[in-house]
């Protein structure tokens, strides 16, 4: 993943990107790009932290765990018609509480 990507492309959407967690009370909130065949991905917790490229994928596979391939799958496709249409896929997460 390119870094320069990330400070070209995403670094100006942090501040809107927690503005719309906090607002969607998600637990966190992602989004890639593209350009030319280079990806940056973007990557942000509810505590404020948030994590770049490859760090943010590895923590994305760890949020998910199990269901990272799958997810993936389902999400890929939605993500480069998106980018096609110039648009940038950015996708919050709600952690779902299991009551017993």
């Amino acid at each position: 993943m390119e870094h320069a990507l990330y400070e070209h492309e995403l670094v100006e959407v942090l501040d809107d990107l927690r503005f719309s967690m906090k607002k969607d009370k998600d637990d966190y909130i992602f989004t890639v790009t593209e350009n030319r065949g280079h990806v940056a991905m973007l990557l942000v917790e509810k505590s404020g932290e948030f994590y770049i490229n490859e760090r943010a994928r590895e923590r994305l596979k760890n949020l998910w765990s199990d269901a990272y391939e799958g997810n993936m799958q389902k999400l890929i496709p939605d993500f480069a018609r998106q980018l096609h249409k110039g648009e940038l896929p950015i996708n919050g997460v709600k952690v779902a509480s299991i009551e017993k």
